[in-house]
């Protein structure tokens, strides 16, 4: 039996149990959600660090 992991769910599983655990995440999950996308939207997905 193969089990394959996405990494977006799981980052929002982490997310939501961090953000009952410690309400105030909330806002820095948010912002950090928000620059990733918009970085990803600016470079068309073609991060090369």
């Amino acid at each position: 039996m193969n089990l394959h992991l996405a990494i977006g769910p799981l980052v929002s599983l982490v997310a939501g149990i961090l953000i009952l655990i410690v309400p105030r995440l909330l806002n820095f999950i948010v912002a950090i959600y928000l620059i990733i996308i918009g970085l990803l939207g600016l470079f068309g997905g073609n991060l090369r660090m």
